[in-house]
């Protein structure tokens, strides 16, 4: 998706913090487009009022969630690593996801738990859940998202080992098909020193464990 010529929509919070939607008209209108048909063959009628500006809406918010396309999870940790002589699992846990399934774009939403041993260089905090947006941000399967992160924290900060669960309910089995409410899929993916049954050990007890 272009960042080109996007319309600008800002409000601002009680903090001063400045949010700015941008969004491509272009492909904003023929998105909408598109809905407006798929709600005239659903058997509504796209120009009464409570669906007026639906179409539009709809198009907005997804192109939202699935801007994790025009982000880049390597620059990401790139933009704050730094060199530190820590050799100690480094975990954050409880990390909040929410993706879109490509089979059904139906949302699927949960947690992510990350840990990675340092080998020279750490990375700012913040930026673990935000290489968690990039990727989720897209049609995803969560088996694939899983790998990514896993990868993608392999491959920019060298560690000695990288582990990552992800725990999430997807509305694609509670909303339709099955129509099991309450069951929860667990993905994990391991490197280095996490394929070690010890270290993995202790990494799966630490995100179960709640701080006192």
């Amino acid at each position: 998706m272009s960042n080109e010529n996007h319309s600008h929509n800002m409000d601002e919070d009680l903090d001063g913090y400045v949010k700015i939607d941008r969004y491509n008209p272009e492909m904003i209108s023929k998105i909408a487009g598109h809905y407006e048909d798929i709600l005239t063959q659903l058997g509504e009628n796209p120009n009464r009022e409570g669906l007026l500006k639906t179409p539009e809406r709809v198009a907005k918010a997804l192109t939202y969630l699935t801007h994790g396309y025009d982000l880049n999870p390597t620059d990401i940790l790139k933009s704050a690593m730094f060199k530190e002589e820590y050799s100690q699992m480094v975990l954050v846990k409880d990390i909040e996801v929410y993706s879109m399934c490509e089979h059904h774009m139906l949302p699927f939403f949960g947690k992510a738990h990350i840990a990675y041993i340092p080998n020279g260089h750490i990375v700012g905090l913040s930026k673990l859940p935000r290489v968690v947006d990039a990727f989720a941000r897209r049609l995803q399967v969560q088996e694939r998202l899983t790998n990514e992160i896993r990868d993608c924290i392999q491959e920019t900060l060298n560690p000695i080992g990288v582990g990552v669960v992800i725990e999430c309910r997807h509305l694609c089995m509670s909303m339709r098909g099955i129509q099991k409410q309450n069951s929860v899929t667990t993905t994990s993916a391991f490197t280095g020193a996490f394929l070690n049954e010890k270290t993995r050990l202790e990494f799966l007890q630490l995100i179960s464990s709640k701080l006192s």
